[in-house]
Protein backbone atom coordinates (compact mmCIF):
# COMPACT_ATOMS: atom_id res chain seq x y z
CA UNK A 1 0.00 0.00 0.00
CA UNK A 2 1.35 3.32 -0.94
CA UNK A 3 1.99 6.22 1.34
CA UNK A 4 -0.78 8.20 -0.29
CA UNK A 5 -3.33 5.53 0.52
CA UNK A 6 -2.20 5.46 4.14
CA UNK A 7 -2.56 9.17 4.41
CA UNK A 8 -6.02 9.05 2.81
CA UNK A 9 -7.20 6.37 5.20
CA UNK A 10 -5.83 8.27 8.17
CA UNK A 11 -7.65 11.39 7.07
CA UNK A 12 -10.90 9.50 6.66
CA UNK A 13 -10.54 7.94 10.09
CA UNK A 14 -9.84 11.39 11.59
CA UNK A 15 -12.98 12.86 9.94
CA UNK A 16 -15.06 9.97 11.14
CA UNK A 17 -13.80 10.39 14.72
CA UNK A 18 -14.50 14.13 14.61
CA UNK A 19 -18.01 13.56 13.25
CA UNK A 20 -18.68 10.98 15.98
CA UNK A 21 -17.45 13.35 18.68
CA UNK A 22 -19.56 16.19 17.27
CA UNK A 23 -22.56 13.91 17.17
CA UNK A 24 -22.02 12.97 20.81
CA UNK A 25 -21.68 16.65 21.78
CA UNK A 26 -24.88 17.51 19.90
CA UNK A 27 -26.78 14.77 21.77
CA UNK A 28 -25.54 16.09 25.11
CA UNK A 29 -26.60 19.63 24.18
CA UNK A 30 -29.98 18.39 23.02
CA UNK A 31 -30.42 16.46 26.25
CA UNK A 32 -29.41 19.53 28.26
CA UNK A 33 -31.78 21.72 26.29
CA UNK A 34 -34.55 19.21 26.84
CA UNK A 35 -33.87 19.26 30.58
CA UNK A 36 -33.96 23.09 30.52
CA UNK A 37 -37.22 23.08 28.63
CA UNK A 38 -38.70 20.54 31.03
CA UNK A 39 -37.62 22.65 34.03
CA UNK A 40 -39.20 25.78 32.61
CA UNK A 41 -42.38 23.89 31.83
CA UNK A 42 -42.44 22.52 35.36
CA UNK A 43 -42.05 26.01 36.82
CA UNK A 44 -44.76 27.44 34.56
CA UNK A 45 -47.07 24.55 35.42
CA UNK A 46 -46.49 25.00 39.14
CA UNK A 47 -47.14 28.75 38.88
CA UNK A 48 -50.29 28.15 36.88
CA UNK A 49 -51.61 25.61 39.38
CA UNK A 50 -50.71 27.92 42.27
CA UNK A 51 -52.64 30.74 40.61
CA UNK A 52 -55.62 28.44 40.11
CA UNK A 53 -55.49 27.35 43.73
CA UNK A 54 -55.38 30.99 44.83
CA UNK A 55 -58.37 31.80 42.64
CA UNK A 56 -60.28 28.88 44.10
CA UNK A 57 -59.48 30.02 47.62
CA UNK A 58 -60.50 33.60 46.75
CA UNK A 59 -63.78 32.39 45.29
CA UNK A 60 -64.47 30.26 48.34
CA UNK A 61 -63.84 33.20 50.70
CA UNK A 62 -65.88 35.46 48.43
CA UNK A 63 -68.80 33.05 48.54
CA UNK A 64 -68.42 32.79 52.32
CA UNK A 65 -68.50 36.57 52.88
CA UNK A 66 -71.31 37.08 50.37
CA UNK A 67 -73.29 34.46 52.23
CA UNK A 68 -72.67 36.28 55.51
CA UNK A 69 -73.80 39.57 53.96
CA UNK A 70 -76.90 37.90 52.55
CA UNK A 71 -77.77 36.40 55.94
CA UNK A 72 -77.21 39.80 57.60
CA UNK A 73 -79.40 41.65 55.08
CA UNK A 74 -82.07 38.97 55.28
CA UNK A 75 -82.10 39.24 59.07
CA UNK A 76 -82.24 43.04 58.83
CA UNK A 77 -85.18 42.91 56.44
CA UNK A 78 -87.00 40.49 58.72
CA UNK A 79 -86.50 42.91 61.61
CA UNK A 80 -87.83 45.96 59.72
CA UNK A 81 -91.49 45.62 60.81
CA UNK A 82 -90.49 45.60 64.49
CA UNK A 83 -87.73 48.19 64.47
CA UNK A 84 -89.01 50.73 61.97
CA UNK A 85 -92.59 50.47 63.06
CA UNK A 86 -95.31 52.54 61.48
CA UNK A 87 -99.07 52.28 61.57
CA UNK A 88 -99.30 50.52 64.90
CA UNK A 89 -96.91 47.70 64.17
CA UNK A 90 -95.89 46.75 67.67
CA UNK A 91 -98.22 45.85 70.49
CA UNK A 92 -96.81 46.82 73.87
CA UNK A 93 -99.38 45.25 76.10
CA UNK A 94 -102.62 43.70 75.00
CA UNK A 95 -104.29 41.54 72.39
CA UNK A 96 -105.01 42.61 68.83
CA UNK A 97 -108.63 43.67 68.51
CA UNK A 98 -108.95 44.96 72.09
CA UNK A 99 -109.66 48.59 72.84
CA UNK A 100 -106.33 50.20 73.48
CA UNK A 101 -104.47 53.42 74.12
CA UNK A 102 -102.47 54.51 71.07
CA UNK A 103 -98.99 55.83 71.86
CA UNK A 104 -96.97 58.12 69.60
CA UNK A 105 -93.50 59.23 70.66
CA UNK A 106 -91.95 62.65 70.11
CA UNK A 107 -88.35 62.42 71.22
CA UNK A 108 -85.37 64.68 70.59
CA UNK A 109 -84.95 68.01 68.85
CA UNK A 110 -87.92 68.90 66.66
CA UNK A 111 -86.38 69.54 63.26
CA UNK A 112 -86.86 68.55 59.66
CA UNK A 113 -83.64 66.53 59.70
CA UNK A 114 -84.31 64.63 62.93
CA UNK A 115 -86.53 61.66 63.87
CA UNK A 116 -88.82 64.18 65.62
CA UNK A 117 -89.81 65.89 62.37
CA UNK A 118 -93.39 66.92 61.71
CA UNK A 119 -94.04 64.49 58.88
CA UNK A 120 -93.01 61.45 60.92
CA UNK A 121 -94.94 62.46 64.05
CA UNK A 122 -98.05 63.35 62.05
CA UNK A 123 -98.03 59.96 60.28
CA UNK A 124 -98.07 58.23 63.64
CA UNK A 125 -100.87 60.44 64.97
CA UNK A 126 -103.05 59.88 61.91
CA UNK A 127 -102.61 56.12 62.12
CA UNK A 128 -103.43 56.19 65.84
CA UNK A 129 -106.65 58.16 65.39
CA UNK A 130 -107.81 56.12 62.38
CA UNK A 131 -107.46 52.78 64.15
CA UNK A 132 -110.96 51.54 65.05
CA UNK A 133 -109.80 50.13 68.41
CA UNK A 134 -108.16 53.33 69.65
CA UNK A 135 -109.93 54.66 72.72
CA UNK A 136 -107.44 57.43 73.44
CA UNK A 137 -104.16 58.75 72.06
CA UNK A 138 -101.07 59.53 74.13
CA UNK A 139 -98.36 61.77 72.70
CA UNK A 140 -95.30 60.98 74.80
CA UNK A 141 -92.95 63.98 74.67
CA UNK A 142 -89.30 64.20 75.62
CA UNK A 143 -87.95 67.18 73.68
CA UNK A 144 -85.98 70.38 74.36
CA UNK A 145 -87.74 72.10 71.44
CA UNK A 146 -86.59 73.00 67.96
CA UNK A 147 -88.08 74.46 64.81
CA UNK A 148 -91.18 76.65 65.28
CA UNK A 149 -92.34 75.61 61.81
CA UNK A 150 -92.15 71.87 62.53
CA UNK A 151 -93.74 72.38 65.95
CA UNK A 152 -96.52 74.42 64.36
CA UNK A 153 -97.22 71.70 61.80
CA UNK A 154 -97.71 69.12 64.55
CA UNK A 155 -99.84 71.47 66.68
CA UNK A 156 -102.12 72.26 63.73
CA UNK A 157 -102.52 68.57 62.88
CA UNK A 158 -103.45 67.69 66.47
CA UNK A 159 -106.16 70.37 66.42
CA UNK A 160 -107.48 69.00 63.10
CA UNK A 161 -107.50 65.38 64.30
CA UNK A 162 -109.28 66.27 67.52
CA UNK A 163 -112.01 67.96 65.51
CA UNK A 164 -112.25 65.07 63.06
CA UNK A 165 -112.35 62.41 65.79
CA UNK A 166 -114.17 64.15 68.67
CA UNK A 167 -114.71 60.89 70.57
CA UNK A 168 -110.97 60.13 70.80
CA UNK A 169 -109.12 62.33 73.32
CA UNK A 170 -105.42 63.12 73.01
CA UNK A 171 -103.22 63.38 76.08
CA UNK A 172 -99.66 64.72 76.18
CA UNK A 173 -97.38 62.94 78.66
CA UNK A 174 -94.08 64.65 79.46
CA UNK A 175 -91.16 62.51 80.55
CA UNK A 176 -87.81 64.28 81.14
CA UNK A 177 -88.32 67.59 79.35
CA UNK A 178 -90.94 69.41 77.32
CA UNK A 179 -89.52 72.83 76.56
CA UNK A 180 -90.21 75.45 73.91
CA UNK A 181 -91.17 73.66 70.68
CA UNK A 182 -92.05 70.57 72.70
CA UNK A 183 -94.55 72.57 74.74
CA UNK A 184 -95.77 74.29 71.57
CA UNK A 185 -96.92 70.81 70.49
CA UNK A 186 -98.21 69.74 73.92
CA UNK A 187 -100.45 72.81 74.20
CA UNK A 188 -102.79 71.31 71.58
CA UNK A 189 -103.60 68.26 73.75
CA UNK A 190 -106.82 67.81 75.70
CA UNK A 191 -104.80 67.34 78.88
CA UNK A 192 -101.09 67.39 79.79
CA UNK A 193 -99.45 65.10 82.35
CA UNK A 194 -95.88 65.18 83.67
CA UNK A 195 -93.63 63.79 86.36
CA UNK A 196 -93.01 66.01 89.35
CA UNK A 197 -89.36 66.41 88.28
CA UNK A 198 -90.03 66.97 84.56
CA UNK A 199 -88.80 70.25 83.05
CA UNK A 200 -91.58 72.24 81.41
CA UNK A 201 -91.90 75.64 79.75
CA UNK A 202 -89.21 77.79 78.13
CA UNK A 203 -91.84 79.68 76.15
CA UNK A 204 -89.50 81.85 74.11
CA UNK A 205 -87.62 82.13 70.82
CA UNK A 206 -83.93 82.49 70.05
CA UNK A 207 -81.59 82.91 67.10
CA UNK A 208 -77.90 82.52 67.83
CA UNK A 209 -74.80 83.59 65.91
CA UNK A 210 -71.31 84.85 66.75
CA UNK A 211 -69.01 87.79 66.05
CA UNK A 212 -65.41 87.52 64.88
CA UNK A 213 -64.67 91.13 64.00
CA UNK A 214 -62.12 91.90 66.73
CA UNK A 215 -60.38 88.57 66.24
CA UNK A 216 -59.96 89.32 62.54
CA UNK A 217 -58.42 92.68 63.34
CA UNK A 218 -55.85 91.05 65.60
CA UNK A 219 -55.03 88.49 62.94
CA UNK A 220 -54.83 91.07 60.19
CA UNK A 221 -57.63 89.47 58.18
CA UNK A 222 -59.68 91.63 55.82
CA UNK A 223 -63.34 90.80 55.20
CA UNK A 224 -64.49 91.14 51.58
CA UNK A 225 -68.26 90.76 51.38
CA UNK A 226 -69.99 91.53 48.10
CA UNK A 227 -73.79 91.63 48.01
CA UNK A 228 -76.65 92.72 45.80
CA UNK A 229 -79.27 94.12 48.15
CA UNK A 230 -78.79 96.59 50.95
CA UNK A 231 -79.36 94.11 53.78
CA UNK A 232 -78.36 90.84 52.09
CA UNK A 233 -75.33 90.43 54.35
CA UNK A 234 -77.11 91.32 57.58
CA UNK A 235 -75.76 89.71 60.76
CA UNK A 236 -72.64 88.55 58.92
CA UNK A 237 -70.39 87.27 61.74
CA UNK A 238 -67.26 88.74 60.15
CA UNK A 239 -68.69 92.26 59.82
CA UNK A 240 -69.73 94.78 62.48
CA UNK A 241 -73.42 94.62 63.43
CA UNK A 242 -75.82 97.30 62.29
CA UNK A 243 -78.50 98.57 64.62
CA UNK A 244 -81.21 98.40 61.96
CA UNK A 245 -80.37 94.74 61.26
CA UNK A 246 -80.52 93.83 64.94
CA UNK A 247 -83.86 95.59 65.34
CA UNK A 248 -85.25 93.77 62.31
CA UNK A 249 -84.29 90.34 63.71
CA UNK A 250 -85.64 91.21 67.15
CA UNK A 251 -88.94 92.20 65.57
CA UNK A 252 -89.06 88.93 63.67
CA UNK A 253 -88.35 86.90 66.82
CA UNK A 254 -90.93 88.91 68.72
CA UNK A 255 -93.53 88.03 66.08
CA UNK A 256 -92.74 84.32 66.38
CA UNK A 257 -92.86 84.62 70.18
CA UNK A 258 -96.33 86.17 69.98
CA UNK A 259 -97.47 83.29 67.77
CA UNK A 260 -96.13 80.88 70.42
CA UNK A 261 -97.93 82.68 73.26
CA UNK A 262 -101.20 82.81 71.33
CA UNK A 263 -100.98 79.08 70.61
CA UNK A 264 -100.40 78.27 74.29
CA UNK A 265 -103.30 80.47 75.40
CA UNK A 266 -105.57 78.94 72.79
CA UNK A 267 -104.70 75.42 73.90
CA UNK A 268 -104.68 75.93 77.66
CA UNK A 269 -107.36 78.62 77.95
CA UNK A 270 -108.47 79.50 81.45
CA UNK A 271 -106.30 76.81 83.00
CA UNK A 272 -103.28 79.10 82.68
CA UNK A 273 -102.21 81.01 85.78
CA UNK A 274 -100.49 83.89 84.03
CA UNK A 275 -97.55 85.43 85.83
CA UNK A 276 -94.98 87.98 84.62
CA UNK A 277 -92.46 85.17 84.02
CA UNK A 278 -94.78 82.65 82.40
CA UNK A 279 -93.79 83.55 78.84
CA UNK A 280 -90.26 84.76 79.61
CA UNK A 281 -88.43 81.62 78.53
CA UNK A 282 -87.99 80.18 82.03
CA UNK A 283 -88.58 76.51 82.79
CA UNK A 284 -90.29 74.91 85.76
CA UNK A 285 -90.60 71.47 87.30
CA UNK A 286 -93.66 69.39 86.62
CA UNK A 287 -94.89 70.10 90.13
CA UNK A 288 -94.55 73.86 89.65
CA UNK A 289 -96.14 73.58 86.20
CA UNK A 290 -99.35 72.20 87.72
CA UNK A 291 -99.69 75.39 89.81
CA UNK A 292 -99.01 77.54 86.73
CA UNK A 293 -101.57 75.68 84.66
CA UNK A 294 -99.01 74.48 82.13
CA UNK A 295 -99.71 70.89 83.23
CA UNK A 296 -103.06 69.41 84.33
CA UNK A 297 -101.78 66.72 86.69
CA UNK A 298 -98.85 64.51 87.58
CA UNK A 299 -98.77 61.08 85.98
CA UNK A 300 -96.86 58.71 83.73
CA UNK A 301 -97.85 57.06 80.47
CA UNK A 302 -98.95 53.90 82.26
CA UNK A 303 -101.03 55.97 84.65
CA UNK A 304 -102.84 57.71 81.79
CA UNK A 305 -103.43 54.38 80.03
CA UNK A 306 -105.01 52.74 83.08
CA UNK A 307 -106.56 55.54 85.08
CA UNK A 308 -107.44 58.21 82.53
CA UNK A 309 -108.21 56.33 79.30
CA UNK A 310 -109.35 53.29 81.28
CA UNK A 311 -107.86 50.42 79.23
CA UNK A 312 -105.38 47.68 79.98
CA UNK A 313 -103.47 47.66 76.70
CA UNK A 314 -101.46 50.10 74.62
CA UNK A 315 -100.16 49.99 71.06
CA UNK A 316 -97.19 51.92 69.74
CA UNK A 317 -98.08 53.86 66.57
CA UNK A 318 -94.80 55.75 66.34
CA UNK A 319 -93.74 56.09 62.72
CA UNK A 320 -90.06 55.29 62.29
CA UNK A 321 -88.18 56.22 59.15
CA UNK A 322 -85.99 53.76 57.32
CA UNK A 323 -82.32 54.82 56.91
CA UNK A 324 -82.83 55.36 53.18
CA UNK A 325 -85.89 57.57 53.67
CA UNK A 326 -84.07 59.49 56.37
CA UNK A 327 -81.03 60.05 54.14
CA UNK A 328 -83.09 61.27 51.18
CA UNK A 329 -85.30 63.42 53.36
CA UNK A 330 -82.33 65.18 54.91
CA UNK A 331 -80.56 66.02 51.66
CA UNK A 332 -82.47 69.25 51.08
CA UNK A 333 -82.17 70.21 54.73
CA UNK A 334 -78.40 69.74 54.62
CA UNK A 335 -78.17 72.15 51.70
CA UNK A 336 -80.32 74.71 53.53
CA UNK A 337 -78.26 74.36 56.70
CA UNK A 338 -75.04 74.83 54.73
CA UNK A 339 -76.34 78.05 53.21
CA UNK A 340 -77.47 79.42 56.57
CA UNK A 341 -74.13 78.41 58.14
CA UNK A 342 -72.28 80.32 55.42
CA UNK A 343 -74.33 83.36 56.41
CA UNK A 344 -73.27 82.82 60.01
CA UNK A 345 -76.76 82.37 61.37
CA UNK A 346 -79.15 79.58 62.30
CA UNK A 347 -82.91 79.52 61.78
CA UNK A 348 -85.06 80.71 64.63
CA UNK A 349 -85.60 78.05 67.24
CA UNK A 350 -88.20 77.66 69.92
CA UNK A 351 -85.85 76.32 72.54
Amino acid sequence: MSDNDDQSNAANESKQDAWTEAKEVTKEEAASKTRDDNWQQDVISKLAFAALDEQRRTRRWGIFFKSLIFVYLFTLVMMIPNDWGGTGSSSVNGTKGDKHAAIVELKGVIADNSPANAQTVIKGLRAAFKNKNTKGVILEINSPGGSPVQSGYINDEIVRLREKFPDIPLYAVITDICASGGYYVAAAADEIYADKASLVGSIGVLMDSFGFVEGMKKLGVERRLLTAGEHKGFLDPFSPTKEEDVMHVKGMLGNIHKQFIDTVKQGRGSRLNETPDLFSGLVWTGEQSVDLGLVDALGSTDYVVREVIGVDSSVDFTERESPIESMLGRLGVTIANTLSANMGMDPARIR
